[in-house]
């Protein structure tokens, strides 16, 4: 064999990172031609070079896959289509099913692909398990882009889902609920009165939607939400019961029957199980696949240490889903092995307190500390904040959880047939769960939300490590402390706009920050809707990873979508003043002739004229902002009548470089005259791709760019930042400039299908 399992686990680690990054898919095309010259690479027998063709293959592989599923989802779009469809869940409370598509016009579909799809009004019963001929109209998930938000379009991605839509007509094939989901039912009959069945549920079927806000908030701030995904640490549990289980059954056998093999495959079958029971998601899978390997290596009897084995683990999860390159609980387990592996490694307690059972909380807070600094900047990546409770709450939550709770849930799960014996066990891993959850009520809450440029002095937290684990702050401090310095000048030397406007990614409505100097100004507050709104969703996760203090919010008028996050907001920043018509209870009026300066900048108010009764579009708050250079007009949803007044009355100060596009779009806004007399270089308009109204409308569109504007929308660039600098400027968008990637382009059906 010329590769060892770990060079060749090498190569597919490295030849899948570029799907991190690529802002496109290398087109089919270029297939053949990377594989001809990998084959001619193969023959050439110069050193080196089968390396080189190795990692080609790899690469179009993984490639290969992820342009699959980009043909996937533009066959299943903008048209109606008839499939097969398997349920694998029904999401509780959100009245929508998980569907796995297993053949689309009669043809088989492999990959599998997974969508959602509504079930509102009506009136069939689903469960998992069940068969339908389904006919869908489905559309792909177009997530809202912002700096510091939940990337949606990644996650849907990387779990192979990237699809939503609705039910136009169905046909049952096979009605009859799953396995899986008789066991569910049956366990629910007897756990569903206890006080904690929904984190039973998430640990014995990965049901978590059950899970209250209250419940996940406090999972979140006490650094513990990772106990309630099976995930690898569950998995191998699992498969140590079976082992375990297997074991005691041997103290019975025959000597002559009595070997190492049996433990294994018992250990291996609840593992298997477990993971069914689990729904056979994705980290779930992971682990079910290195722990696959782990016992192939121990049967095999081939001599492997902790990296090969971890490398390999990686590199064949890698292999089979490519894609999985994406998922961000994928990073946060292989780190959090390979850190618990270096931390035993270059920080081992000594001998007289690791092999003593009286130690064991030592133990345990030695582990946490590891597992605090080494994960601490992936943390701050994916999360945006750490927890300081995180390091105490674990102590007794994961051995308990770990320990008891779950081994608990598998005799509960063995015994369904027992109803006294299944009783019990539920009903023992529920008061086990009131010990966890007890304790970590009464914690401090420890989530501090950090700011971008915590990321990188996180990274001190390495440095730290490193400089620990070789003495270099006794051989070296000069050079340690030089290492932390060129960190700090990085960014303190790093080139920063004057200020800058943000026209954020939050669907249909307006949110606009000018900011400077660590503070900002919010025009405008998104939407609101049942249980969430624009604010809390968007616009504070944005403001907080930019590290900005609100001083000053306005708002043009008084329809849902620009008002809709004015409490959320105004709770975090009560200090912030309020610009509104009228200004009432204490608020600043928002009309014509009002002005005032703000970080070195002008703001005047242009319309409405004052004394107006009503808040509607046409009433919308106009105000030019500028620096004496640049100048930005912000125009909330006037419409062609207040437009054509401002012409009318305001001609000269009408002229800007920025025009933040009027009513979205709308065809009843930016009449010809307005943008002659505005003439802009930009035009930025606030949408939603699957606006329920067609905006912006084409004709809109048109118009501006027949009058020289350069358009940008938040449909299609995601969040669009201006930075005014002292002698230019430059207009960036999410999906194109600060975050271009292959998995944030517009999959699916064309714009003006929308």
């Amino acid at each position: 064999m010329p590769y060892s399992l770990s060079r060749l686990a090498i190569w597919t680690i490295i030849a899948t990172l570029p799907l991190l990054i690529l802002p496109r898919l290398p087109a089919a095309r270029y297939d053949i031609l990377a594989i001809v010259l990998a084959c001619l690479l193969l023959l050439s027998g110069v050193k080196g070079a089968k390396d080189i063709a190795l990692l080609l293959l790899l690469f179009v592989w993984g490639v290969m896959a992820a342009r699959t599923l980009a043909g996937q989802i533009d066959a299943l779009t903008g048209k109606h289509s008839d499939v097969t469809v398997k349920v694998e869940q029904v999401l509780p409370d959100s009245e929508r099913l998980k569907l796995r598509i297993t053949s689309l016009a009669g043809k088989q579909v492999f990959p599998p692909i997974y969508v959602l799809v509504s079930t509102r009004g009506m009136a069939d019963k689903f469960c998992s398990g069940q068969k339908w001929l389904m006919a869908l109209n489905l559309r792909p998930v177009h997530a809202r882009l912002n700096e510091g938000g939940f990337d949606a379009q990644r996650f849907a991605v990387a779990k192979g889902t990237p699809l939503t839509g609705r039910v136009l007509s169905l046909r049952a094939l096979n009605s009859e609920c799953g396995w899986r989901q008789n066991i569910i039912q049956r366990s629910r009959m007897i756990y569903g009165e206890l006080r904690w069945q929904a984190v039973l549920s998430a640990l014995a079927f990965g049901e978590r939607g059950e899970l209250s806000k209250g419940i996940t908030q406090l999972l979140k701030e006490t650094g513990t939400a990772h106990l309630m995904a099976i995930s690898g640490m569950h998995i191998s549990l699992a498969a140590s019961v079976g082992w375990l289980f297997a074991r005691g059954l041997q103290l019975g056998f025959p000597v002559r029957w009595i070997g190492y093999r049996f433990p294994l495959f018992c250990g291996l079958l609840v593992a298997l199980t477990y993971t069914w029971l689990s729904g056979c998601n994705p980290p779930a899978m992971r682990a079910m696949l290195a722990v696959s390997l782990w016992y192939m290596i121990r049967l095999k009897g081939v001599r492997c240490d902790n990296w090969q084995v971890w490398g390999i683990c990686i590199a064949l999860i890698l292999f089979f889903d490519p894609l999985s390159i994406l998922s961000e609980s994928l990073w946060l387990s292989a780190i959090a092995v390979a850190g618990l592996m270096l931390w035993f490694s270059w920080f081992p307690l000594p001998c007289r307190f690791s092999h003593k059972k009286r130690w064991l909380l030592l133990q345990l807070l030695h582990l946490q500390v590891g597992l605090f600094l080494l994960l601490m900047p992936v943390q701050l990546l994916i999360f945006h904040g750490i927890s300081f409770t995180a390091l105490l709450a674990n102590l007794w939550a994961v051995p308990v959880v770990t320990l008891v709770t779950v081994p608990l849930i598998l005799c509960a799960l063995a015994s369904l047939p027992v109803p006294v014996l299944n009783q019990l066990f539920w009903w023992l891993a529920d008061f086990s769960l009131q010990g966890v959850f007890t304790p970590l009520s009464h914690l401090p809450t420890g989530w501090v939300e950090l700011n971008y440029h915590a990321l990188l002095f996180s990274l001190l937290a390495w440095t730290g490590v490193l400089a620990w684990r070789f003495c270099w702050w006794r051989t070296s401090p000069a050079t340690v402390l030089g290492l932390c310095l060129s960190v700090a000048c990085w960014r303190l030397s790093a080139v920063k706009p004057e200020w800058r406007m943000d026209m954020l990614d939050i669907g249909h409505g307006l949110a606009v920050v000018i900011s400077a100097r660590g503070e900002a100004l919010v025009y405008d507050t998104g939407n609101r809707w049942p249980g969430g709104d624009a604010a809390q969703s968007q616009i504070l996760p944005w403001l907080r990873w930019q590290g900005l203090e609100v001083k000053h919010i306005i708002l043009s008028h008084n329809h849902l979508d620009h008002i809709g996050g004015l409490d959320t907001l105004h709770s975090a920043f009560p200090g912030a003043t309020i610009h509104r018509g009228g200004g009432k209870n204490g608020e600043q009026p928002c009309e014509e002739g009002t002005s005032w300066r703000w970080q070195q900048l002008s703001f005047e108010v242009l319309w409405p004229p004052p004394g107006q009764k009503e808040a509607e579009n046409n009433q919308s708050c106009v105000i030019k902002i500028s620096d004496g250079r640049r100048q930005v007009l912000l125009t909330g949803d006037i419409e062609a009548r207040a437009e054509l007044e401002l012409v009318r009355l305001k001609r000269k100060k009408l002229r800007a470089d920025i025009l933040q596009v009027p009513h979205h779009g709308s065809k009843t806004s930016s009449v010809p005259p307005f943008l002659r007399a505005v003439r802009g270089e930009v035009a930025l308009a606030s949408a939603a791709r699957y606006s329920a109204w067609k905006l912006p409308a084409d004709k809109v569109i048109s118009r501006y760019k027949s009058n020289h504007y350069h358009w940008y929308d938040t449909a299609l660039e995601g969040q669009v930042s201006i930075a005014f600098y002292q002698q230019n400027w430059q207009v960036r968008g999410f999906r194109t400039q600060i975050m271009g990637r292959w998995y944030h382009q517009w999959f699916g059906v064309p714009r003006d299908s929308r």
